[in-house]
């Protein structure tokens, strides 16, 4: 069977650590041993999705969010620029966490 490793519990993203296509990716690391299914080819060193993601949800990977869905992603399905967008705030080129409101904060 494949592996992707899960960097944190609640992640919604893994990285493969093998190429995949259409088959069962067991889910290491912060993950109880869990699987899915690769929907598709998905390469080496990519991420995977642990579970669905919503179109306009975050894309969550080392407990923090790295991105935004751009259409709903299918647990299993290949996470990449076809499917997601940067979470760089493209005023400042910095990361935009959300934790602070625009006119606020140490962008202000």
């Amino acid at each position: 069977m494949k592996r992707a490793f899960l960097s944190h519990a609640d992640d919604n993203v893994a990285t493969l650590l093998e190429d995949a296509a259409g088959e069962a990716v067991e889910l290491i690391g912060a993950s109880s041993g869990r699987s899915v299914a690769a929907a598709g080819a998905v390469p080496q060193a990519h991420k995977i999705a642990a579970r669905a993601i919503a179109s306009g949800n975050a894309v969550v990977k080392y407990g923090v969010a790295i991105g935004i869905a751009t259409r709903d992603i299918a647990e299993g399905e290949w996470v990449h620029l076809h499917n997601c967008r940067s979470q760089v705030d493209e005023r400042s080129s910095k990361f935009d966490g959300g934790a602070e409101k625009e006119g606020q904060g140490r962008y202000a």
